[in-house]
């Protein structure tokens, strides 16, 4: 029973790794292939917890696909460059080395950090027991998969999805670059400055009504923000053209205010006073209304917006800063309105807005001095805090902004259609996610791919010294993969610019600089079924991908739009997500809170054995196939200590059934015609509950087979085993009873083996390597041996009889529970002691029951030393004390009584007999066992004891 998981398993594995079990696997001719693709993790740290979920839930879908007789392969991959692998190397080193890092020694470090922390997490997945090919891994840095991700990028190019442009972006001040909409996070708790705004009407053009005109002389238009430092790139103010707008005078101040009539109350209250409507105008009167800034000496427009102009907060006027906004961006390409965007890298103002904001931080003192300076110019109505969601920069958990730069985009606009077309091809587990993604990829907006950082591959654009015009055509971008195919992307540092341009551009090697851009880490990791999946020869588009929910804005649509935009389609067929991992209490897990769970603790134990004992990676993996992981799943060491008992329960039916089996050869198994009754039934259950694991295999349920396998051994453990101990134990040893029952337990271990072996595969080959006779051919692995077949002959029991063992097994509860209400009452010790009256009001039933096999059988089923069926109720509890008549469908109403057994008690097989002693060599033994043990012990005689004294 002892597992001994810790030591036992990196044995098992380095069995299964000696004898090539997975590449033999890997390399079968026959059948037909299966990839599901690998969703590489970062490579910047130890694995947590939903590392292993991940891993493991691939390592499911790899094992059983491979035991129904796939050529699966499976390619692990780790994302390498970017961010948080700079970080690393940046944060032992001290403003001097950092200021001597140029861009190649900083990628010399990065590649090593990425290096050895990925050498790390292999060996940790490893010991999850995940089979791949671990000595083969795809990373992003390798020079074959960066020339693979340029290829996808100048398809990209060449079909017009790339281009170049200056417009607002997320852009994250702490790590000065751009990021894309799965880079960001939005934490609660975020407060910003809310401000009312007036701005002052300077002119109204010839074409607004006469009566608007006449009310919006000496008028303000009110405005709402809460990013008050976006005012110096103020460009035009917005309205929605079918909304209702009011010209208000403010009661208070006798100022004349123009708000949307539906928030008119609302900026009332704000404002502590009463607006009182002079006129109501529809938006589109109000375009081309001119106004004042408050900071300088510009006049700007009133434009019409977008729906995203509503009466649900605000003023219903929209400030609109076009450089720092997608939607103002929008708003005011239409109108041609200025890109204003007076804010550096580091988000600091720069000249552009002024003397008094340049060098002042925009997120902190020039957002307050921004404020100072419309209260100086009497701009502003109201200030209040507010708490809202904003957008982070996920690394560094620092906020971020709206910026305009020039970057490099990919024209979503140009293949949405068919990304979306693509999307409704896709089978998604859950069904959810298809709803969840759909709607993420029809309101994408360009997909920003350049980043401002030097650890990655790099864009392969140069710029013109003087006039900054960009060269980059397919010629280039060809020369350099090729460069990056042998040299990878370091190269783009390390040589000169004449070397990096084509034989037809050399001549202007004088000319140009090269680019400082990298490509966004998700087109790094999107462009993997082009640098992995075709470029291993895998098949093509990959059956599936799977990785947590939040993919679906990440990894799932970065490689959705890379495959769809260079490719046409999508690289996948089969999208599985999984939720995230909590504590036992529901709570996300950090290392402030100290609910942590280390997967190498559960497997090897913590530093104090006793009270964090490993369990091994069958269990962590146990927990995993338990969950319900299509939502959040929880974990914790109680949940941990109760998987290792329902692991220790498994192991122990196991155990027992290969026990049953050790003096048993396949060769001298029974018929499954001549088997009997109860042990065909208890095949067709069999069936059926490997029909429902099959079913849940291929649906992906691993809870549902852990619910199955659980089911049937419990059944097997409360019904079959029990009642077969008797024959099994008592019996000859070659009794055809006796070997009918060990050829139904062979079938039973050996479809259970398999059952588990895709969830806890070190048991199940320990198990299977243990059986006690020899397996079918080549068969030296459980995963080799593959999935049962199922004989024709199980699904041709009879239904009727079917029902007539399930109403059976009903009456032997009924009967179960009088005999435990007997011990309780003093009457009974074990249930061999007692005799078990039956009437049943189903003619039909007790004619099966009264069948001979069955009926001389009856008393092992029940486990008593005698039964009767009568052929009334009254007869079957009468000087009965314990008694109960039940309703059993398919048996009609079901009297059992119970009394004590006539006779005496065997000495060999427990069972009261009234025959007990008839033979005068075994006073001791009843009439089944004197004939057992004379043929096996003729010259024994046992002798009646000695009356008591």
């Amino acid at each position: 029973m002892r597992a001994n998981s810790v030591q036992k398993e990196p044995k098992m594995q380095a069995w299964w790794a000696e004898r090539g079990v997975y590449e033999r696997l890997r390399a079968r001719e026959d059948g037909a292939a299966f990839t599901l693709h690998d969703g590489p993790p970062y490579a910047n740290g130890d694995l947590h917890i939903g590392h292993a979920l991940n891993k493991i839930l691939k390592d499911f879908v790899n094992r059983w696909e491979m035991m129904n007789g796939k050529r699966v392969r499976y390619v692990p991959g780790w994302d390498c460059h970017g961010l948080p692998i700079e970080l690393k190397v940046l944060q032992n080193m001290d403003a001097e080395a950092r200021k001597a890092l140029t861009p190649i020694k900083l990628r010399y470090k990065a590649k090593a950090f990425a290096m050895k922390t990925v050498a790390s997490q292999r060996e940790q997945f490893k010991r999850y027991g995940i089979w791949a090919d671990w000595d083969e891994p795809y990373m992003t840095l390798l020079p074959e998969y960066e020339a693979a991700q340029l290829e996808v990028f100048g398809k990209m190019f060449l079909n017009g999805h790339i281009y170049r442009g200056e417009k607002p972006v997320h852009w994250s001040p702490s790590s000065m670059t751009a990021l894309a909409e799965a880079e960001l996070e939005y934490p609660e708790g975020h407060v910003s400055q809310s401000i009312y705004v007036q701005f002052p009407v300077s002119d109204v053009p010839e074409s607004t009504p006469s009566e608007l005109k006449a009310l919006l002389d000496g008028a303000s238009l009110a405005v709402w923000t809460t990013t008050p430092w976006t005012m110096p790139a103020n460009a035009a103010v917005a309205v929605n053209a079918k909304l209702d707008y009011s010209v208000c005078r403010v009661e208070s101040t006798g100022a004349t205010l123009v708000v949307a009539e539906g928030l008119r109350e609302a900026v009332a209250s704000k404002l502590e006073t009463t607006l009182t409507t002079l006129g109501t105008f529809k938006g589109q009167d109000f375009e081309n209304v001119q106004y004042q800034h408050p900071f300088y000496e510009r006049k700007s427009p009133v434009i019409i917006g977008g729906e995203y102009i509503t009466t649900e907060a605000g003023t219903g006027l929209v400030h609109t800063a076009p450089g720092h906004g997608q939607d103002d961006y929008i708003s005011g390409m239409k109108y041609g309105l200025p890109l204003y965007s007076p804010v550096d890298n580091a988000g600091l103002f720069t000249a552009e807005a002024g003397s008094d904001l340049e060098g002042k931080d925009v997120l902190g003192d020039g957002n307050v001095l921004c404020i100072e300076k419309l209260t100086s110019a009497g701009a502003l109505l109201k200030q209040e805090a507010y708490n809202h969601k904003y957008p982070y920069d996920w690394r560094t958990k620092k906020p971020t902004i709206f910026r305009a730069t020039e970057q490099w985009f990919a024209s979503v606009e140009g293949f949405r259609e068919k990304a979306l077309s693509e999307l409704d091809k896709l089978e998604f587990i859950p069904e959810s996610g298809s709803k969840r993604m759909r709607p993420m990829v029809s309101g994408r907006a360009d997909w920003c791919i350049s980043r401002q950082r030097a650890w990655g591959v790099p864009i392969p654009a140069f710029y013109h010294k003087d006039t900054n015009e960009v060269l980059m055509d397919e010629s280039i971008i060809t020369h350099f993969t090729e460069i990056v195919r042998t040299r990878g992307t370091d190269a783009w540092w390390e040589l000169e610019v004449e070397d990096l341009l084509p034989e037809q551009h050399k001549a202007k090697a004088n000319d140009y600089v090269r680019g400082s851009d990298t490509m966004d880490v998700w087109f790094d990791s999107g462009s993997s079924w082009a640098g992995v999946v075709q470029s291993r020869g895998l098949s093509f588009p990959a059956d599936m991908y799977l990785e947590g929910s939040d993919q679906h804005r990440g990894w799932f649509q970065s490689s959705l739009l890379t495959g769809v935009a260079s490719t046409g389609q999508a690289p996948y067929k089969k999208i599985l997500t999984h939720g995230f991992v909590l504590d036992e209490k529901g709570y996300k897990m950090s290392k402030s809170l100290g609910n942590v769970i280390d997967p190498r603790t559960v497997i090897e134990g913590g530093k104090n054995q006793k009270t964090e004992p490993g369990y091994g990676a069958d269990t962590l993996r146990l927990w995993v196939a338990s969950t319900d992981y299509t939502g959040d799943v929880s974990i914790g060491m109680n949940i941990i200590k109760q998987t290792s008992e329902a692991y220790r329960k498994l192991r122990g039916t196991i155990r027992f059934l290969m026990g049953v089996l050790d003096d048993f050869k396949p060769t001298e198994g029974v018929a499954y015609e001549s088997l009997p009754a109860f042990e065909k039934y208890i095949l067709s259950r069999l069936d059926a509950t490997m029909q429902e694991i099959e079913t849940s295999y291929k649906s992906h349920e691993y809870s549902r087979v852990v619910a199955a396998i659980t089911s049937f051994t419990t059944f097997l453990s409360n019904v079959y085993l029990d009642v077969s101990k008797d024959k099994l134990y008592i019996g000859e040893q070659n009794d055809i009873k006796r070997r009918a029952c060990q050829t139904v337990v062979s079938a039973i271990v050996e479809r259970l083996i398999a059952a588990i072996a895709p969830l806890t595969p070190h048991m199940a080959e320990e198990a299977f390597q243990a059986l006690p006779y020899d397996k079918p051919g080549d068969a030296i692995s459980v995963f080799i041996a593959g999935w049962p077949s199922r004989p024709s002959t199980w699904a041709s029991i009879d239904a009727d009889e079917v029902k007539f063992w399930d109403s059976f097994l009903e009456i032997r509860d009924t009967v179960n529970k009088v005999l435990e209400d007997s011990r309780n009452a003093k009457l009974l010790g074990a249930s061999l002691e007692a005799k078990i009256t039956l009437h049943c009001s189903d003619a039909d039933f007790v004619a099966r029951l009264n069948r001979e096999e069955i009926a001389r059988d009856l008393r092992y089923l029940f486990i008593v030393s005698q039964v009767e069926v009568v052929t009334s109720s009254d007869a079957a509890t009468a000087g009965c004390d314990f008694k109960s008549i039940v309703d059993v469908p398919g048996a009609g109403t079901v009297s059992v009584g119970v009394a004590r057994a006539s006779g005496a008690k065997c000495a060999r097989c427990w069972n009261f007999s009234n025959l007990v002693g008839v033979d005068a060599k075994h006073a001791t033994l009843c009439e089944r066992c004197v004939p057992i043990v004379n043929a096996s012990h003729p010259d024994l005689v046992v002798a009646a004891p000695a009356p008591a004294s």
